[in-house]
């Protein structure tokens, strides 16, 4: 499983990058693959300001539909506009081309209860 260094991770298996007041988040290598075949990611929460823990938007594989939910208070404003015809790039690329959305961060000190990669290692066994 890849699981880079310089990213934040989530128990539910979200991933972020942090740039200032700004959040990239996507899902996990280990999330992609654990769910299989990625069809569609439905995300219409652009604009909306959601607390952390909050639901975003839903990712549809071949055999299940999972929620993602927000790891950090913010508000979303841009969502990535290729996956809507080409959601296989989370299958592909999690940490690069497959990103899902991107965040203004109401508190970026938040970011201080996210996992680390090492802890993120231990808690989906790698």
């Amino acid at each position: 499983m890849n699981v880079p260094a310089n990213l934040k991770y989530t128990k539910d298996h979200e991933w972020v990058r942090i740039n200032g007041n700004e959040a990239v988040v996507g899902i996990t290598d280990f999330a992609q693959h654990e769910l299989g075949d990625i069809v569609f990611i439905e995300i219409e929460t652009v604009g909306d300001k959601l607390g952390h823990g909050e639901v975003f938007g839903t990712v549809e594989a071949v055999k299940t539909v999972s929620d993602l939910f927000m790891p950090l208070s913010g508000t979303v404003t841009e969502k990535n506009a290729e996956l809507d015809a080409s959601a296989e790039l989370v299958n592909n690329d999690p940490y690069g081309q497959g990103w899902m959305i991107k965040v203004d961060l109401t508190d970026p000190s938040e970011a201080d209860s996210l996992l680390d990669a090492e802890a993120y290692k231990k808690l989906i066994g790698a």
